[in-house]
């Protein structure tokens, strides 16, 4: 019987995820001695015992790692024995220069842990922070690797005797599980209505708190509570007027709210869900995930206003779980909350309890508080699933999770990439805007900041890479930014890299999104990618925005070789918001008086006259060829939206107004080439839709041959682009992909066309992505030393 010894390192999320107590149960049943601990390099084993048992403990380590385990390597050396040894044990954590570990994300609570929050004679019995190694908070609450009590922020909440005794029993499921806590020895809740003397945790306050806040929402009321990454704004849906006093509050009036439901059961009574909706709804991520709403839905139209979809989930915090539970007690329909995030005027979520007493006063009518410190600002996950293939192709392209905005649950997790590296930056853009930064063969980007237009956001922006280089102990070599002088990232990005002595590479917009949705699908040879959105400086000092790509990622070179025809933007920013402006002028490009029939007549007549001055002077009407500012002219023109209150509300009310639609026309369009670029014909397309006004077609009709029309056109003009250059696999990229209908379309007429579509599957499309492609072209330009 042969007894050897050896050391093991193991690589990737492995810490905060039950890892350490797995391995010592794994150790103990093959009967091995040695120790294991957490290391900044990642966890440390050393196994001691006979050689068949240590092989097969190295296989159980890797085929049966706890759920939310993530090993992303293995290595092993053999040591001298230690005759004298007797046992296995967990060995103390070490910090060492530099690590390889991964950094858990936030985890939804477990099926166990509600279980005991539902049992009258369980110690955490409606306890609103019960947690274990399977769930509970991590990546918000985490200061600093190894992972471990002390570099969190229930560091000064010491243990009792009962919750020690379960963290150092190796049969117990918080054996060293870092944020347990109990009603004895953890954080408190407590409730203060708006205007109350007292705001802090006192024997009044900590009273009844749960039946408060259930009372507060129960009578109409705006609850801020206190979540996992920040505070959310909580109502009762099912009360139309409790809804629309948000909106007024929170100076929304449009944009669809999200939904917590209690359960699954719920959630179908609202919306049409499939297994894989479900699958997502019950994920550990728990993300806010965008489903088709009931015919006979019971809510009321002010929830989401311009869509067919409602964004639900289900409850991933114990607060959000003993909240229903005590509401299901009170109420005879199953409660359904709005739970939106608490971040007036579009400003990043609060943090701290004294902060949400300030800013939301306005906003909420009561607060739910709790003393569990939040490090790291973390808003909830919005996705979709794309669109599932043709029959043909389902078993090779099954249906994928679409970001619409990445952070909780998913974030720090990285995107692997081909080879190491240097460490790079990537500043991001402007709007949804995130960073990436890079170490090794990893991208981190960091969760969703927002719009950076206020100094409250920028100042988030910077926590967020000050986070991320903390917590990776990177520090970048050099920065990539957008093109645009005049964005707050290319500010801080220049600013920062002129500080430290770091090289700064400006990418275009478009490049960036190119070189994103490529990397995501390990593409870094030459491709095309389709860059469709709303707007991004382009390298000509034009206004791009309906962009084919030519990238090579490995070559750090990129070529623009089709667009959308150009047009008139008048105003140039003011057509953004007023998206008449944009029907108007392609109207008169097409050459067709508008004005009898132009919807924006009677509300924008005299403004409308100027801007006709305008483009007949050609004065300040840069000319665009962004697809989004299209897919405005369209909707104002169809009286679908005039004047936009978010981003994308016009295009969204396309959207709306297509997908009732079993069948659409299909309108032919020119493409020629003009300045050595391939055009598609937007004044073409947009003519297509005048005349079907003229012939009182129905608004469904021409919104959804629109859709049709422009995704062939797209794809026409890829595929002239992919025989010239010689390549087959096109990415799809910008906002304009999050629209389901195109996102369904565009890869549906590439395969026609024989190319190969690429789509964002662990990024947004829109701007919340771009940031990787930033990074990983500023590796090759920094490998190049350019």
């Amino acid at each position: 019987m042969e007894i050897i010894r050896r050391s093991l390192i193991v690589t990737g999320q492995v810490q905060g995820v039950g890892f350490r107590p797995f391995v010592y149960k794994l150790a103990r049943e093959e009967c091995l001695t040695g120790f294991v601990g957490n290391t900044s390099e990642g966890v440390r084993i050393e196994i001691q015992g006979e050689a068949a048992r240590s092989a097969r403990f190295e296989t159980r380590l890797l085929t049966e790692a706890p759920p939310l385990a993530r090993v992303m390597a293995l290595r092993g050396e053999v040591l001298p024995l230690l005759p004298e040894e007797k046992k296995f044990v967990i060995g103390e954590s070490l910090k060492y220069a530099g690590h390889h570990v991964l950094v858990s994300p936030d985890v939804g609570i477990c099926a166990d842990c509600r279980v005991e929050m539902r049992d009258p004679a369980n110690r955490r019995f409606a306890y609103p922070f019960v947690n274990c190694t399977n769930c509970g908070p991590r990546y918000s609450i985490t200061r600093a690797i190894p992972y471990d009590r002390a570099s969190t922020t229930m560091s000064c909440f010491p243990l009792c005797p009962e919750c020690e005794a379960e963290y150092a029993s190796p049969e117990n499921r918080r054996f060293h599980a870092q944020p347990t806590a109990c009603p004895v020895c953890g954080p408190r809740l407590w409730f203060v209505a708006r205007g109350s003397a007292e705001s802090g945790p006192t024997e009044t306050t900590q009273r009844d708190a749960l039946a408060q806040a259930c009372q507060t929402l129960l009578t109409g009321g705006i609850l801020a509570l206190k979540g996992i990454g920040g505070f959310q704004l909580a109502c009762n849906a099912r009360n139309g007027t409790c809804v629309r006093e948000l909106r007024r509050r929170k100076f929304r009036p449009h944009k669809a709210l999200a939904l917590m439901t209690a359960d699954i059961a719920t959630a179908r009574s609202l919306c049409v869900l499939t297994p894989e909706h479900e699958a997502l709804l019950r994920s550990p991520e728990n993300p806010v995930v965008i489903c088709s709403r009931r015919e006979d839905c019971p809510l009321s139209p002010d929830v989401a206003p311009d869509v067919n979809t409602l964004g639900l989930m289900l409850p991933y915090t114990p607060l959000h779980a003993a909240l229903f539970d005590s509401l299901a007690q009170t109420v005879p329909l199953p409660p359904v909350l709005v739970m939106t995030s608490a971040n007036p005027r579009g400003e990043p979520l609060c943090l701290g309890n004294r902060e949400a007493l300030s800013r939301l006063a306005d906003m909420a009518d009561a607060f739910l508080l709790h003393d569990r410190d939040i490090l790291t600002r973390v808003d909830d996950s919005v996705v979709s699933l794309t669109p599932p293939a043709p029959p043909a192709a389902a078993s090779s392209s099954p249906q994928k999770t679409l970001f619409f905005r990445r952070a909780r649950g998913y974030v720090p997790h990285p995107v692997f990439l081909p080879q190491d590296g240097p460490a790079v930056l990537g500043a991001g853009a402007e709007l949804k805007s995130t960073v990436c930064l890079t170490r090794g063969n990893q991208a981190f980007v960091g969760q969703h900041v927002g719009d950076l237009e206020n100094p409250a956001t920028l100042n988030f922006y910077e926590e967020v890479i000050e986070r991320l280089e903390t917590l990776l102990e990177q520090r970048p070599q050099a920065i990539i930014c957008d093109l645009h002088p005049d964005f707050l990232s290319t500010r801080y990005a220049r600013e920062r890299a002129a500080d430290e002595g770091l090289p700064v590479w400006p990418l275009q917009h478009h490049a960036a999104h190119a070189a994103a949705v490529l990397a995501e699908n390990n593409c870094y040879d030459a491709a095309l990618a389709l860059c469709l959105d709303g707007s991004g400086l382009g390298d000509d000092g034009g206004i791009w925005g309906g962009e084919v790509i030519l990238m090579n990622i490995a070559q750090a070179r990129w070529q623009r070789m089709g667009r959308l025809s150009p047009f008139p933007l008048p105003g140039g920013e003011a057509a953004i918001h007023e998206t008449w402006r944009c029907a108007l002028a392609l109207g008169e490009e097409c050459g067709l008086s508008q004005k009898n029939a132009a919807p924006w007549e009677s509300e924008y007549a005299q403004a409308a006259q100027a801007v006709r001055e305008m483009l007949a002077r050609d004065a300040n009407c840069p000319r665009t060829s962004s697809c989004g500012r299209l897919f405005d002219a369209v909707a104002a023109q169809l009286g679908l939206c005039l004047a936009a209150n978010y981003e994308g509300q016009g295009a969204i009310r396309l959207e709306t107004a297509a997908s009732g639609m079993e069948t659409a026309a299909r309108w032919p369009l020119s493409i020629n080439e003009h300045d050595g670029l391939l055009n598609l014909d937007s004044t073409g397309l947009f003519a297509h839709v005048l005349e079907a006004q003229r012939k009182k077609d129905s608004i469904g009709a021409i919104a959804a041959a629109f859709h049709l029309s422009l995704a062939w056109g797209i794809a026409g003009m890829a595929a002239l682009a992919a025989s010239a250059a010689n390549v087959r696999k096109v990415g799809l990229s910008g906002g304009v992909m999050q629209n389901s209908i195109m996102a369904q379309l565009l890869p549906r007429c590439l395969r026609e066309h024989g190319l190969e579509p690429l789509m964002h599957h662990t990024l947004p499309p829109g701007d919340g992505g771009l940031s990787l492609g930033q990074a990983v072209w500023g590796r090759r330009m920094l490998q190049d030393e350019r």
